[in-house]
C-alpha cells in the first residue's frame, strides 16, 4: 500500500488548504464536550477535494458536523455509510460542494474528512463536536488528550485492511505542518476545582466563582500544534458516586432512546479495608511487550537518552522484583514476530527471576512492525494453571491498525484472565490501550513526556493483587410504572478507587420527587458486599442532550462488538440496529457517515477536480521521519531500514558496548533525509544508508543507572538482600564500613535487608509507589527470619546513612 504524499504541497508550491484548527473543551465533573473549528482556504485555481485524516480520544462519539461557506451553514446528516459515500460522489460529480466525515473501520479513534469541491478562492469552515467520558488517573486526575500525533498504524501481514481512514494518513514533520491550534477549556464541577495541569503551556487558571466549583483555562500563546494537548484536571474529594438524570428530547418520541430520560451512574465502590490490606500471593503474571522500531523513539524530546523500551526494561526489572513467591510469570515480546522467555508459565524463584532479567536486560527495539494479534493468540492458548488468576500486562505504544480485532480476541478471552494495558509515548491509541482494559477487566495507563512509567505500572500491578471481584451484579429499585433498559455492558471488573459508569434509559411517568435506588452486589475474597446509591429522578438543567449522546455511545460501542463477534453468519439484526441508534442519535458509529451537501443557487463548480490529501503532524523520530520524508511504500522503507542495520551492524558491532542500540548510529540519516525537497525522489540504496551509520559509528556515552533501580536489582526473589560489595555500592558505602557497622548478634543477610529498607525510606519516600510492593515483600522476609534484634540493627543502619528512619515505619 502506497502512502500518499502528493498532497504535501499544492501545484503552486503552496501549504495545503487547512489553514488553522480551534478547539473549545467544556468540561462538566468527569463528562466533556468538544468543539472543533476547521479553516480550509483554496488558494489555487482549480476546485479543490481536501481529505484530513486526524484521531480523537478512542472513546469520543461524533455528534454535530457543519460547514459554512461564505454565509451559507449545511448541517450534515447520519446516513448509513454506503448511502452516504454514494451521494457525496454524486454531488461532487455534479459539481456540489460536500462534505462527509467517516470513522475508520479498523480503529474508532481515527477519522477523516472530505471536503470537496471547494472553489478557487472560496473559504469553508468545519464544525465538528464530540464528547467523551475523562478517565481516572493514578493520581486521581482526571485525562482529557486532543490527540495531534497520529502514528502511523501497523498493518500486519494478510490483513487486507479495507478503504477508508486508516490506510490514508499522510505526515509531515511538525514544524512543517501549516496550520495552528487556538484551545480553551471551561470547567466546572459540583466540588472545587483544585488544579488544572498540562504537558503545554497554560495561562493561569481562572476561577468564575468565590466557591472554585467554574474555571476556565487556556493554551500558553504560540503553542505549536507538535504534539497531544493532555489536561489532567483535579477536583476535590473526587471520589463520589453520583447519579445524573437527564430529559428527553422534546421532539423525539416518547419510548426512543432519544425520547425517554436517560441516567447516568458514576460508581466509585468501597472494599472492606481488612481484605485491601491483604496482598494475594498467587497468580500468572504474563508480560507482554512491544519492541517494535517505534519502541526505539524517546520518551520525551528534551531526554533524548530515555527511550521508550529503555523505560519498559526499567519497569519490567521493578516488576519481577516486586512479585510475590508462589506465582507463575512468563514475558512476551513482539514486533513482526513474537518470543517468550520460557515455553510456558513458570514458578517465580530466583533462578527463574535471574534468567528473565538476564533476557530483559538484552531486549531492543528490533523486531520490525506491530504485530499483537499472534502472540496474544499464542498466550490464551495455554491452559490457565489452577488457583492461578491469570494477569496480563500490555506494553505498547499502539501503532496497531487492527484495534478491533485484538480488542474483540480480549474480550472472547475475558473470562480466563485480567488485562492491564499502558499506552507508552505520544500517538499511542487510545481506542486499543483503553479497549484491552475495558474488554479484559483490567485499568488502562497512558504514560508520556515526562511521565515515569514505573509509578503508574505499580499501581496496576497492586490492583492485580488485589482479590478479583466476583459475582458482580445491579439491581434497580425504582416508583411504581418507571421501567429501566440498561444500555451499558454488564460491570466485570471493580477496584478500589476506580469508577464505574452505568447508564440506563428510564421508560414511564414519576412524580418530580421520586427517588431511585441502584444496588451493585459482588463477591470480594469469600466476602458477600454490596454498595448503594439513592438519587432523584427529577432531571438535572442545563446538561443538554450530552447524557443521552454519551448512552447512544455505549450502546452503539456494545453493539458493534457484538455484530463483530458474529461476523460471518447471517443475521444482519445487530448491524441494522447500530445504523438506527446512529441515525436516531445523531452519533457517529463505524457503520454510518456524516453528509453534508451543499446545494446552494444549483450553480456546478467548473473545472477538474484536484485532490489533496492534508497531513497529520508527528513526532520528528527516526524510523518515522524516513517514512515521513521519503514517501514511498512504508513495507519497502522497512525492508531498506532491515537491510541497512544488518549490512551495518557488523562494521560497528566492535564499537558497542554489550546492550547499545544501533539505533543511536542512523542520527546522520535525518540529515540526508531532511535535505530531500522532491516528495517523489526515491528513498537512499541500502549502501548510502550504510555510510551514513559508518559515519556515526561512535561508542555510545554510557549513562549510570538510576540508583533506586540499582538497588532494586540487587534484591533476591525472596525480598532480602546479600551483603556484598555490590550493595555497599548502592548504598554510597565501602564495604568495610558496612559490615564494621553491623551487630555482632545478626546474620549478614538480616542486617543487609534492614540497610536496603532503611534506604528506601530515607532517601527515595518520593518514589515509595514504585518500590512499596518489593519492600512489603523484603518485611515479610524480616519477620520469618524471627531475628531478636531488629531495633539494635535499625539504629545502627540509620547511624551508618545518616538517616532517621524508625522502626515502626519500616513495618517492623
Amino acid at each position: 500500500m502506497m502512502v500518499n504524499c502528493c498532497g504535501l504541497l499544492t501545484a503552486n508550491k503552496e501549504p495545503v488548504p487547512l489553514k488553522s484548527v480551534g478547539v473549545e473543551l467544556e468540561v462538566r465533573d468527569h463528562v466533556a464536550t468538544v468543539v472543533s473549528t476547521l479553516n480550509y482556504e483554496n488558494k489555487e485555481d482549480k476546485p479543490l477535494e481536501a481529505v484530513f485524516v486526524f484521531p480523537l480520544p478512542g472513546d469520543a462519539a461524533v455528534c454535530h458536523f457543519s460547514a459554512t461557506i461564505g454565509q451559507t451553514q449545511i448541517v450534515a446528516e447520519v446516513k448509513e455509510k454506503q448511502e452516504a459515500r454514494e451521494e457525496y460522489d454524486d454531488a461532487l460529480s455534479s459539481g456540489q460542494q460536500a462534505f462527509l466525515l467517516e470513522e475508520s473501520e479498523q480503529s474508532p479513534d481515527i477519522f477523516s474528512l472530505s471536503v470537496g469541491s471547494l472553489p478557487p478562492g472560496e473559504s469553508a469552515s468545519i464544525r465538528l463536536e464530540y464528547v467523551t467520558e475523562l478517565a481516572v488517573q493514578a493520581d486521581d486526575g482526571l485525562r482529557f488528550c486532543l490527540p495531534a500525533v497520529l502514528n502511523p498504524r501497523y498493518q500486519p501481514q494478510g490483513s487486507g485492511g479495507s478503504e477508508g481512514a486508516s490506510v490514508q494518513v499522510t505526515s509531515v514533520p511538525a514544524s512543517l505542518v501549516p496550520y495552528s491550534l487556538s484551545f480553551s477549556a471551561r470547567v466546572s464541577s459540583p466540588r472545587p476545582v483544585s488544579k488544572v495541569e498540562s504537558n503545554c503551556s497554560l495561562d493561569p487558571l481562572q476561577y468564575l466563582n468565590p466557591e472554585q466549583t467554574q474555571a476556565t483555562v487556556k493554551l500558553a500563546a504560540g503553542h505549536k500544534f507538535d504534539r497531544d494537548v493532555e489536561l489532567l484536571i483535579y477536583y476535590k474529594d473526587a471520589h463520589q458516586p453520583t447519579a445524573v438524570v437527564e430529559a428527553g428530547q422534546a421532539s423525539a418520541k416518547p419510548g426512543t432512546l432519544m425520547g425517554d430520560p436517560v441516567v447516568m451512574l458514576s460508581l466509585y465502590p468501597e472494599f472492606p479495608q481488612a481484605v485491601m490490606s491483604s496482598v494475594a500471593s498467587c497468580g500468572e503474571f504474563v508480560f507482554l511487550l512491544d519492541r517494535s522500531g517505534s519502541m526505539d523513539c524517546p520518551m520525551d524530546r528534551s531526554k533524548r537518552r530515555e527511550t521508550r523500551i529503555g523505560s519498559a526494561r526499567d519497569t519490567l526489572l521493578l516488576l519481577l522484583k516486586s512479585l510475590p513467591m508462589g506465582c507463575y510469570f512468563n514475558i512476551y515480546s513482539f514486533g513482526s514476530s513474537f518470543q517468550h522467555i520460557f515455553p510456558k508459565s513458570v514458578e517465580y524463584s530466583q533462578k527463574t527471576m535471574e534468567e528473565a532479567l538476564k533476557t530483559v536486560e538484552e531486549m531492543g527495539a528490533d523486531l520490525g512492525g506491530t504485530e499483537i494479534l499472534n502472540p496474544l493468540k499464542h498466550i490464551y492458548s495455554q491452559p490457565c494453571i489452577p488457583n492461578q488468576p491469570r494477569q496480563l500486562f500490555v506494553f505498547t505504544d499502539g501503532e496497531v491498525g487492527n484495534t478491533k480485532e485484538v480488542i474483540s480476541l480480549v474480550k472472547k478471552n475475558s473470562g480466563s484472565h485480567r488485562c492491564f494495558s499502558f499506552g507508552i509515548g505520544e500517538g499511542a491509541s487510545s481506542a486499543l490501550i483503553n479497549g484491552l482494559a475495558k474488554e479484559g477487566g483490567g485499568h488502562a495507563q497512558f504514560i508520556t513526556g515526562t511521565d515515569r512509567m514505573q509509578p503508574k505500572v505499580m499501581q496496576s500491578l497492586r490492583f492485580a493483587l488485589q482479590p478479583a471481584v466476583v459475582d458482580i451484579s445491579v439491581t434497580w429499585d425504582l416508583p411504581k410504572g418507571v421501567s429501566v433498559t440498561v444500555l451499558s455492558p454488564p460491570i466485570t471488573a471493580l477496584f478500589q478507587g476506580q469508577r464505574s459508569l452505568i447508564y440506563a434509559q428510564l421508560t414511564g411517568e414519576s412524580s418530580k420527587a421520586a427517588e431511585g435506588c441502584v444496588t451493585v452486589k459482588y463477591s470480594l475474597a469469600g466476602h458477600p458486599s454490596q454498595n448503594q446509591l439513592h438519587f432523584s429522578l427529577k432531571p438535572a438543567e442545563d446538561t443538554g442532550l450530552t447524557v443521552h449522546r454519551l448512552a447512544a455511545r455505549t450502546l452503539i460501542r456494545s453493539l458493534e462488538m457484538e455484530e463483530r463477534e458474529r461476523r460471518g453468519e447471517q443475521d444482519k439484526g445487530v448491524k441494522k440496529k447500530v445504523v438506527e441508534v446512529s441515525v436516531q442519535s445523531g452519533m457517529s458509529s463505524v457503520f454510518t457517515a456524516f453528509i453534508a451537501v451543499n446545494k446552494g443557487d444549483g450553480k456546478a463548480v467548473q473545472g477538474p477536480l484536484v485532490r489533496r490529501n492534508v497531513p497529520t503532524p508527528r513526532l520528528m523520530m527516526m524510523a518515522c521521519s524516513m517514512q515521513r520524508m521519503l514517501c514511498f511504500d512504508p513495507d519497502s522503507l522497512n525492508a531498506a531500514l532491515s537491510t541497512s542495520r544488518a549490512a551495518a551492524e557488523p562494521a560497528c558491532k566492535s564499537k558497542l558496548k554489550s546492550g547499545g542500540s544501533t539505533a543511536g548510529l542512523f542520527s546522520n540519516l535525518r540529515k540526508k533525509l531532511g535535505a530531500l525537497k522532491n516528495p517523489h525522489q526515491m528513498p537512499p540504496e541500502p549502501q548510502d544508508l550504510l555510510s551514513s551509520c559508518n559515519e556515526d559509528c561512535t561508542e555510545p556515552k554510557q549513562t549510570p543507572r538510576d540508583p533506586l533501580l540499582q538497588l532494586v536489582s540487587l534484591q533476591k526473589a525472596s525480598g532480602c538482600w546479600v551483603l556484598d560489595p555490590a550493595l555497599a555500592a548502592a548504598l554510597g558505602k565501602t564495604r568495610k564500613k558496612v559490615e564494621k557497622r553491623k551487630p555482632s548478634s545478626v546474620n549478614q543477610e538480616v542486617w543487609a535487608t534492614i540497610l536496603a529498607l532503611i534506604w528506601l525510606h530515607g532517601f527515595k519516600v518520593d518514589a515509595q509507589d514504585e518500590w512499596q510492593l518489593l519492600a512489603m515483600k523484603a518485611v515479610s522476609w524480616l519477620r520469618a527470619q524471627n531475628a531478636s534484634c531488629v531495633t539494635e540493627c535499625v539504629e545502627a543502619g540509620n547511624v551508618l546513612l545518616g538517616c532517621n528512619v524508625k522502626k515502626d515505619v519500616l513495618g517492623l
